[in-house]
């Protein structure tokens, strides 16, 4: 997969509050840390295992942890329709 925002859909930093949002049409979320390490790396040209190795090189944990939680966190904003894969 290799996911990129859906149409209308972006992450964007709210300053006043000083957060980071993922604002889509009629609707946000707030991802968690884990979550905005994830979406920072989403940009179209990244495949999912490219998005691993990334976030493999830059934090201690194994590398299959850091798959998994990619895999589980993609496919639920693929099904929120945040992204498209």
């Amino acid at each position: 997969m290799t996911p990129r925002f859906a149409p209308g859909v972006r992450l964007q930093e709210d300053r006043a509050r000083g957060r980071w949002i993922v604002m889509a049409p009629e609707r946000m979320f707030v991802p968690d840390e884990t979550a905005l390490e994830v979406l920072r790396l989403v940009d179209g040209a990244r495949d999912e295992a490219a998005i691993v190795e990334a976030l493999a090189a830059r934090f201690d944990a194994p590398r299959e942890v850091i798959a998994a939680d990619v895999r589980a966190l993609l496919e639920d904003l693929v099904a929120r329709g945040a992204l498209l894969g």
